[in-house]
């Protein structure tokens, strides 16, 4: 049977089982829009930028652990997919996104809407195909899809030019993939994982660090049997969390720039990590050569560049880590005698305790002012943590990964690697038309929620029912905090002196909007969004000054936390006018502003 290529590329999303399309459409790809008109397997979301739409799969991808699908057309539409193809890439997310491209006669001639996507986007996918003749283009699909899920997986791009979508040609969808220089390695060494076995038996004060890895390999079930049989404290990244039950009482938290006292102290005098899909990113280790002095490392990890590449390990073990973890088990549960010296363990766990005694997390409760961390536990209390949760970036995505609880490494969506501000709401509309019967919730800040706000529309449009919590603050607030803190206060435009009433412009976009401005406010109105089966803006005026501690300032060691606030610090200045409220109480700083005629988007001393 002949087929037109707009026609193979939808049977084979069908054969591949995508079930959501994301996408916006454009002159090239009127054709393949056309073929989505014709069908009904395939549920398109109108996006109402190229960024969203990859963000969209992007959560879809990561709620599911399917690969998510993106369809944009030529031109800007393709070039406008590069922020959402850097951040599924450092972060792992398996997408295959579509992009229009002229016809094959034009290319290089500089034509209307042209972009060298395949030479724009190299750095940037994990693999990406330009399909020149019809007759590649339902091999090349299958490629694809193999090439996003497996190994470590990533996002791929295949660019469609408009005369091949026209072209016919049989239809052949191949059984499976065969591709010579593409093998990655799913089976650990045996011999390597029988050394980490022994040094796990030999160790003292061992931890576990882990990472994006274990839920992208599904692997959270042998993980806590490990670490219930060497009875091992765990700590995540922050793109592991969940992939450990945030309830556990073996959880330690996160660890890193703003983890926990006793997460980072632990690694520091461990004797033994063993990190299970992690990369030693920067914002984990601190100052590297005092990062985990006197420990000897087993690393696993399916992507043998993260190997070795930010710290020397002492046993790597190159495979996936649901199959090495499950063959690291089996050899333990068959040794002869102990795991583990009981006395030694339990000294260690009161080690651990006297650290957690001596820094947890906390902060300062206001009757006046409804504090961001206040924010996130209510939320907790209230879902239990049965809520699929993504963030934006910034101080409301720390908050969050320190106060609340995730059991579930699918259900916390949040930009790792490239720290993209905009990603959390479109991540959580993938979420929700991938999860149409759950709760989906956003926590976001002023700034960053600005980034990709016309995504309200496909919101309510598409009857996607995600509740976004915007912490408040009229601020960029990490920028706001780093100022304050080592830039002598100087809050060079980070002060959102425009921030919009967020309750108007969701009732504009056909939302729910809805406001709190004090404590006793804040879990009636939380209740109010939740209970609604509608979009929903929830704008939280929080306390601007709040800050988020701990935190490891740059180039130092991980045992060289901050807990609060310098003696001197000054409070931030804060808007005159606060929608829906009456004029606030101007701070000594925003006194002290004025009286030196400063403008008010302009806070420099």
């Amino acid at each position: 049977m002949k087929l037109t290529g707009s026609a193979i590329l939808i049977e084979c999303l069908k054969r591949e089982g995508v079930d959501t399309l994301f996408g916006y459409p454009g002159g090239v790809v009127l054709g393949l829009y056309d073929h989505l008109h014709q069908q009904n397997d395939i549920r398109h979301v109108l996006c109402r930028h190229e960024q969203g739409a990859i963000h969209m799969a992007e959560g879809y991808a990561r709620s599911t652990g399917r690969v998510g699908t993106a369809l944009v057309t030529s031109g800007p539409g393709a070039t406008n997919t590069i922020t959402g193809l850097w951040d599924a890439l450092m972060d792992s997310v398996p997408l295959v996104v579509f992009t229009g491209q002229v016809p094959t006669s034009l290319i290089g001639n500089d034509a209307f809407q042209e972009a060298d996507i395949i030479g724009t986007s190299l750095s940037c996918t994990k693999y990406n195909f330009l399909v020149k003749r019809v007759e590649d283009l339902a091999r090349t699909i299958k490629e694809a899809y193999y090439i996003a899920a497996s190994g470590r997986p990533g996002p791929v791009l295949i660019d469609l030019p408009k005369d091949v979508t026209f072209a016919t040609t049989e239809f052949s969808y191949p059984d499976s993939v065969y591709l010579r220089s593409y093998n990655p390695t799913i089976r650990g060494n045996k011999g390597q994982i029988k050394k980490a076995a022994t040094a796990i038996r030999r160790a003292r004060r061992p931890v576990l660090y882990t990472g994006g890895g274990v839920v992208s390999s599904g692997a959270s079930a042998e993980l806590h049997r490990l670490a219930e049989l060497i009875r091992c404290p765990v700590t995540n990244t922050l793109m592991g969390l969940g992939g450990f039950r945030g309830s556990d009482p073996a959880f330690l938290g996160m660890l890193g720039m703003h983890g926990t006292y006793r997460a980072n102290m632990a690694m520091y005098e461990s004797d033994l990590v063993i990190a299970v899909g992690v990369r030693f990113d920067d914002r984990v280790t601190g100052k590297v050569d005092e990062f985990i002095p006197n420990a000897k490392i087993i690393h696993v990890d399916i992507d043998p560049t993260s190997i070795r590449k930010n710290i020397q390990v002492d046993i790597p073990i190159v495979g996936d880590v649901k199959h090495v973890l499950a063959d690291l088990i089996g050899i333990l549960e068959e040794a002869d005698g102990p795991l583990f010296d009981t006395a030694e363990r339990e000294t260690w766990e009161a080690r651990i305790a006297e650290m957690e005694a001596a820094h947890p997390l906390g902060y300062k409760t206001s009757s006046q002012s409804i504090k961001p961390q206040q924010v996130i536990e209510k939320i907790y209390e209230l879902t239990q943590g049965n809520a699929i949760v993504s963030t934006d970036v910034g101080q409301h995505q720390m908050f969050t990964a320190q106060y609340y609880k995730f059991e579930n490494g699918r259900d916390w969506l949040t930009s790792g690697g490239l720290g993209t501000m905009g990603y959390g709401f479109p991540a959580a509309l993938g979420a929700q038309a991938a999860h149409p019967d759950r709760l989906v919730i956003t926590v976001s800040g002023d700034g960053s929620i600005q980034m990709n706000i016309q995504e309200l529309a496909t919101a309510v449009i598409n009857e996607l029912p995600v509740k976004v919590i915007i912490l408040n603050n009229h601020y960029l607030g990490m920028v706001r905090q780093w100022q304050q803190l080592f830039y002598n206060e100087h809050y060079s435009h980070s002060y959102l002196a425009a921030t919009p009433d967020f309750v108007k412009l969701a009732e504009a976009y056909g939302a729910v909007g809805l406001r709190a401005t004090r404590p006793e406010e804040l879990e009636a109105v939380l209740l109010e969004a939740f209970r609604v089966k509608k979009p929903v803006f929830v704008d939280v005026q929080v306390d601007p000054s709040e800050n988020v501690y701990p935190m490891v300032p740059a180039g130092k060691a991980n045992f060289q936390m901050v807990f609060s606030d310098p003696d001197d610090a000054h409070p931030v200045p804060v808007p005159d006018r606060i929608p829906g409220q009456a004029p606030a109480k101007k701070s000594p700083a925003r006194a002290s502003a004025e009286a030196s005629a400063a403008t008010p988007a302009d806070f420099r001393d």
